[in-house]
């Protein structure tokens, strides 16, 4: 076997193996022998016939293609190993020459990961500045209140509601296709819903009022400016209409938009004060000040870990735009799918309805939002390339051990390990984990230049 390799765009060679006229002889005889092992031939034991008489049978062309089959499996992988290739992607065969007597050639196309030369990146990611961690006064007193409104208490009133109240709402809009029939309700302290502007003024001295309709005849066909109450054993329901800002999601409905609304229950807050006992109440915090110490540390934690993810992408993107190279097809496709995949799954666990809805949604097509990620796909896969080569020049290795202690604190995080083991694809799962570790050491390096 001979084989030479021409070099092609996008990171793709081609293999041009040549098998001997011996050597392809040696793979008819093999591909009869197979061949004949099923065959029934009358007069002889199953798969006993010469090779004489399976060759009559199943006729010279076929055991040809048969032989082609098993030279291309073989000397394709010799070809490999002996050019020292690390192939990406399957290869594409092509047969140039194939005869009996004759030497057998075929082209074999894969593609590679591309030669890459780096940059000093040691150099580059020292000119990256570090953000200085400042934590603000305000951020502390945020999270305070944050937990003081958490501890709140609600109690219901029989009061119009006032802003500041936490109120319960069902509204309705014969323009809206969801909200036609069906009326949506929605809770939020008024004043703080962030619904259209105007909205929430509109519902300030409202009690809260019984079941509710769609809009009426003449509301669902006419918008009005002005609104209509109607009283109801004392309590309120409210039509009005607002104009819709122009960049707002709901302008495409028209610029004016009626609205039918009804308000379902009204209840004040009652916040408790924040000291030493609010402190108490939330978990091991002798005081407000050990409280406060505490949500300092997360506030520096977060803030620290947002740096950090911050730095490396900003190294990582500077030593990128330092190198040249081709990037493969196969791994941006790849990549391209996989992105697919994360959309599907969030329109699917968020939005809560199937990629089919979300694209008439949105009016696109999934290949119009396939080809809409090839950039950021093609980013993708640079960075990685540049990133494996790294840690290559670096001779950056991951220990067993390693893998096995990361992955140990994965699967206790389940209640059921012993399940979670049998359930999951642990030799995927270890591969995983040690590009996250190979990973985590080269921008560690990267970070300490």
């Amino acid at each position: 076997m001979e084989s030479t390799i021409k070099k092609l765009p996008n990171s793709e060679i081609e293999l041009k193996i040549e098998v001997s006229a011996k050597e392809l002889n040696h793979f008819i005889d093999q591909a009869t022998l197979n061949l004949g092992k099923d065959l029934e031939i009358k007069g002889f034991r199953k798969g006993k016939a010469s090779k004489e008489i399976v060759e009559e049978k199943l006729g010279k062309e076929k055991i040809l293609i048969e032989a082609a089959d098993l030279a291309v499996k073989e000397n394709y992988q010799k070809a490999v190993l002996e050019n020292k290739i690390a192939p990406i992607s399957a290869a594409k065969i092509e047969i140039q020459k194939l005869a009996q007597g004759n030497s057998f050639i075929f082209l074999a196309k894969t593609s590679i990961l591309p030669e890459l030369k780096l940059p000093d990146y040691r150099k580059i990611a020292a000119k990256v500045e570090k953000k200085q961690i400042k934590i603000e006064e305000k951020e502390v007193a945020d999270a305070l209140m944050w937990l003081q409104k958490s501890r709140a208490k609600f109690i219901l009133k029989n009061q119009p509601a006032q802003k500041g109240d936490f109120v319960e709402i069902e509204y309705w809009s014969s323009q809206l296709d969801e909200l036609k029939q069906q009326g949506q309700k929605d809770a939020f302290i008024l004043g703080e819903g962030h619904f259209i502007p105007g909205f929430e003024e509109k519902l300030i001295g409202m009690k809260a009022g019984p079941a509710s309709a769609p809009l009426s005849g003449a509301m669902a066909g006419k918008p009005s400016q002005v609104f209509q109450k109607k009283i109801l054993a004392g309590k309120e329901e409210k039509e009005f209409s607002l104009i819709i800002p122009e960049k707002h999601p709901l302008r495409k409905y028209g610029r004016e938009i009626a609205f039918k609304v009804k308000i379902n229950s009204v209840q004040t807050i009652e916040l408790p004060e924040i000291n030493d006992q609010l402190a108490k109440g939330l978990g091991k915090f002798e005081n407000l000040e050990s409280l406060k110490k505490n949500i300092k540390e997360g506030i520096n934690l977060e803030k620290r870990q947002a740096e950090s993810r911050r730095l490396r992408q900003e190294i990582l993107e500077k030593i990128s735009e330092e190198v040249k190279c081709d990037i493969p097809e196969v791994l941006v496709e790849r990549e391209q799918k996989q992105i697919m995949e994360n959309i599907k799954k969030q329109v699917s666990e968020k939005l809560k309805i199937s990629f089919t809805d979300y694209l008439g949604k949105i009016k696109k097509t999934e290949k119009e939002i396939s080809d809409s990620s090839l950039a950021e796909a093609q980013k993708r896969v640079k960075n990685f390339l540049v990133l494996s080569e790294i840690g290559r020049k670096e001779n950056i290795e991951v220990l067993e051990e390693e893998i096995r202690k990361e992955t140990d604190k994965m699967l206790k995080q389940h209640a059921n390990v012993e399940q979670t083991k049998k359930d999951l694809d642990l030799e995927g799962l270890k591969e995983y984990t040690k590009e996250a570790i190979r990973n985590e050491k080269i921008f560690q390096l990267l970070e300490n230049s």
